[in-house]
């Protein structure tokens, strides 16, 4: 299947073997961001590190590349700068982003990153509610799984998909579940100014 076939909407499904990424390093508000784009759009973000250098070399491990594979470039000043509003705590929409998968996504999976990405800033929906919307009632782990792999953290706010009964479920990524915490407080207007309640966020 060629890229240009493969696309669907908002999403198209890279599965070629000579990889080569456009990729931007910044600080924000919520620590150092990479943005990763392949054929001009957008395969990876990594968000949560405590340094440029950190940030960098974890996208660089995670995918399995080469410097040689790698360009550091400014790449998409739009987006970087929407993603430092977002951090920021402006109510920023990364719905129409265009994204691209190192592998096809399953069906479930699809419905799952397309449900997710319309959770709105300020709300959020459970596992079991993004599995039911997803129509896969009772599908509440795989919801988790799927977004335990979230290749887009922000842009696909898994951040917004939350435990039952009021728990704040898992988060993979650097921070962890204090960053987690922090967005959804950020997000909801919180006035406690240290957005962690008593919750620290994890090295990394």
């Amino acid at each position: 299947m060629s890229q240009r076939k493969a696309r669907n909407q908002s999403e198209i499904f890279d599965d070629t073997q000579d990889i080569r990424y456009e990729v931007s390093v910044f600080e924000t508000q919520l620590r150092w961001l990479v943005i990763a784009a392949r054929d001009g759009v957008l395969t990876r973000v990594k968000i949560g590190h405590t340094s440029e250098e950190k940030a960098l070399q974890a996208f660089t491990i995670e995918e399995d590349l080469t410097d040689a594979q790698i360009d550091i470039v400014d790449w998409n000043p739009d987006l970087r700068d929407k993603l430092t509003r977002f951090a920021d705590g402006e109510p920023i929409s990364f719905e129409k982003v265009e994204l691209s998968w190192p592998k096809p996504l399953t069906r479930f999976r699809k419905r799952v990153i397309s449900e997710v990405r319309r959770i709105s800033w300020g709300n959020s929906l459970t596992y079991g509610e993004v599995a039911k919307r997803a129509g896969s009632s009772g599908a509440a782990r795989a919801v988790g799984t799927a977004m335990s792999t979230n290749r887009f953290p922000f842009v696909v706010p898994c951040h917004r998909v939350v435990g039952s009964a009021g728990g704040l479920g898992g988060f993979t990524a650097p921070g962890g579940i204090g960053l987690k915490e922090r967005l959804l407080m950020m997000e909801s207007g919180s006035s406690n100014t240290s957005l962690f309640s008593g919750r620290q966020l994890v090295e990394a």
